[in-house]
């Protein structure tokens, strides 16, 4: 047996989380997501918007939405620039820690799009419309795994 996740989900939900902090990099991301997601065939009556402070403020809002039960993947996209102080790093790792530790506490899918980026330019890139935006990325993972994770469920392989 094989399994695999798809590139389609229509009639999944997906919520998307986005950092309201260094918004003019987070709209970028949130336009590559909601493509993304259009080109899976997910309906925008499927699509949550949750806009949150800043990235600090994400893994507890996945949790809270992770546990309502009524979507099939999360999505997280935010943006942290290191600056000269020792803030950076101290947020970006409470913030990746948090994501994943949502995703396996409630398995639910819960995919990475926060950008950590050392300047502006890079983050800039990384939001630009295209095959590159990592909101794109990030909500085409969460298709593939919301997926993945049904057909684990189809194909009996519950726990025991």
């Amino acid at each position: 047996m094989e399994l695999q996740g798809s590139t389609t989900a229509a009639g999944y939900r997906f919520a998307i989380i986005v950092s309201r902090f260094n918004e003019e990099i987070t709209e970028g991301l949130l336009t590559g997501a909601r493509a993304a997601l259009e080109s899976a065939q997910v309906r925008a009556d499927d699509m949550t918007v949750v806009r949150v402070p800043g990235a600090f403020e994400i893994p507890i809002t996945a949790r809270r939405l992770a546990d309502t039960g009524r979507f099939d993947a999360v999505i997280c996209l935010g943006c942290v620039i290191k600056g000269e102080t020792m803030h950076f790093e101290y947020i970006a790792s409470a913030v990746s820690q948090g994501i994943m530790d949502v995703g396996t506490a409630t398995g639910i899918p819960v995919t990475f799009g926060v950008l950590t980026t050392l300047t502006d330019e890079q983050a800039a890139v990384r939001a630009a419309a295209g095959v590159e935006n990592k909101g794109r990325e990030a909500a085409l993972a969460a298709v593939e795994m919301a997926t993945l994770c049904r057909h684990i469920g189809e194909a009996g392989l519950h726990e025991h």
